[in-house]
């Protein structure tokens, strides 16, 4: 498998420490951002297949930075994380196109779970990749 390089988007700074650290120590290329912004700048540069997003951050939502990044990647595997959940917001996360959905507090061995997953399918989907060409 090549590179497994992971975007993290969220405003406090702390939970993006603590998520870099534990990710670099089971071999992730982490980029972190702290607005939804940050991460478009991130993403014209570094091609990310796996990503992690507040909802709720400052200027643009992370439900519509999904909506961004949807029309120029169909393919990446994006996760929502928020301290808020409720019926409609789960609802909201899917039309965005959110692939899956993490309530805060969120134990690191689920991400781990997710993100490993997440490249699974990825290198599955690298198969199609060739016979399209």
């Amino acid at each position: 498998m090549s590179e497994k390089k992971i975007l993290f988007v969220d405003d406090e700074v702390q939970i993006l420490q603590m998520l870099e650290e534990a990710f670099k120590l089971y071999d992730y290329k982490v980029l972190t951002a702290e607005s939804a912004e940050s991460a478009l700048e991130i993403l014209a540069k570094e091609s990310i297949m796996v990503m992690f997003l507040d909802l709720k951050l400052p200027g643009m939502s992370g439900i519509d930075l999904c909506r961004q990044i949807r029309k120029k990647n169909q393919i990446a595997v994006i996760h929502a994380l928020t301290g808020y959940s409720n019926f409609f917001g789960l609802l909201e996360c899917r039309s965005a196109g959110f692939d899956d959905f993490f309530i805060k507090p969120v134990g690191l061995k689920a991400l781990f779970k997710a993100a490993e997953s997440a490249f699974e399918k990825i290198e599955r989907w690298k198969v199609f990749e060739y016979d399209l060409a």
